[in-house]
This record gives structure tokens, C-alpha cells and sequence, in this order.
């Protein structure tokens, strides 16, 4: 018959014994034998409360998927013509996007006879990734797929998005104090 490491429910070690006399000793206690750890020498079984073991397991699962970050990927979309106010209304909006923690994809249609002059474009998206430099970082190079060139951006990491936070905070205080004083003074007056 083979043999089984044996864990009880505290974590205390029962020793290596037979399955038949570990499945008879987790009946004794009402509870049941699981094997936890297969690919050990012997296998491990755990003594335990199997039901108990199945809802705190899919508890840990919720908590890990709540803990996930989804991202998402947000499209701006440009012309080789793309008029200068529409470029930088549709160059905040990507801003705004990836300092959110989204991804951006910035797409340059071509129409017709517009595809002759591609370097339009890859200017257009060069000059996006110097405007969105502070914020993002390109993910995919520029890339023609039929009539449209895109470009991929991913939001820089967090630690450099904390230290404008930081720089910020202690500038608040002080302009809520003056305002405060500014009150006391009408009050004295």
C-alpha cells in the first residue's frame, strides 16, 4: 500500500504512514484526507475540513482578482491634415488617459491619395510621443496596417506619477492658511 506524509489541521506534523490509516485517522476526527502537495516524495495529505478548504481557497481567489489592475486601450484618431487645436484637444485627452493607467492608441487614417505621404503621419506621431514623453512611454513603434499607421503608448510607472503628488501637497496648506487669516483679520477689523 503506499504511503502518505501526513499534515494535521494546525500544521503539526503526523508522520508518514499509510493512505488506509490516514483516510481511517481523518474519519476518526470527521474530517477528510487531502492531498496537497502530489509531486512530493511521499505525496502530502493534509487532514482537514475539505468544504472549509474549498471556500477559503475561492475566497483567496476573489481577493487576488479584486486586486487586479484591468487596462484598458483608448484610440485617438488623427488625419494626416489634422488642424493644430484638434491635435492638442486630442493630445490632452490621451494625457488624461494614460495618467489614468490606461493605454493609448493613436491611429492616422489615410484616405485616398493621403497614403503618397506617410511622412506626414509618422511626423504627427512623432511629434505625439514628444508631447506625451512625461506621461507615456511608446509600447509599439509606428506600424502601417493597410490605410491606417498607429502607435501604442503605455503609461509610465507609478513612481514617477507620485513625486508631482508629493510636490503638490505641501504647496496646499499654506494657501488655506492664508485664507484662514485673511477671515481672522475681517473678524479683528
Amino acid at each position: 500500500m503506499p504511503e502518505v506524509r501526513v499534515v494535521d489541521e494546525d500544521g503539526g506534523q503526523l508522520g508518514v504512514m499509510e493512505t488506509r490509516d490516514a483516510v481511517r485517522l481523518a474519519r476518526e476526527r470527521g474530517l477528510d484526507l487531502v492531498e496537497v502537495a502530489p509531486n512530493a516524495a511521499p505525496p502530502v495529505c493534509r487532514v482537514i475540513d475539505f468544504g472549509k478548504y474549498q471556500y477559503e481557497a475561492k475566497k483567496k481567489a476573489n481577493e487576488a482578482k479584486k486586486k487586479q489592475v484591468i487596462i484598458t486601450v483608448k484610440e485617438v484618431k488623427f488625419r494626416p491634415g489634422t488642424d493644430e487645436h484638434d491635435y492638442d484637444f486630442k493630445m490632452k485627452h490621451a494625457r488624461d488617459w494614460l495618467q489614468d493607467g490606461d493605454k493609448v492608441k493613436a491611429t492616422i487614417f489615410f484616405r485616398g491619395r493621403e497614403i503618397t505621404h506617410r511622412e506626414l503621419g509618422t511626423q504627427m506621431l512623432q511629434r505625439l510621443e514628444k508631447d506625451l514623453l512625461d506621461v507615456g512611454e511608446v509600447e509599439a513603434r509606428p506600424r502601417m496596417e493597410g490605410n491606417q499607421m498607429f502607435l501604442i503608448f503605455a503609461p509610465k510607472k507609478h513612481k514617477s506619477a507620485t513625486k508631482p503628488d508629493g510636490a503638490a501637497k505641501p504647496a496646499t496648506p499654506p494657501a488655506a492658511t492664508t485664507s484662514t487669516n485673511g477671515g481672522g483679520e475681517k473678524q479683528a477689523g
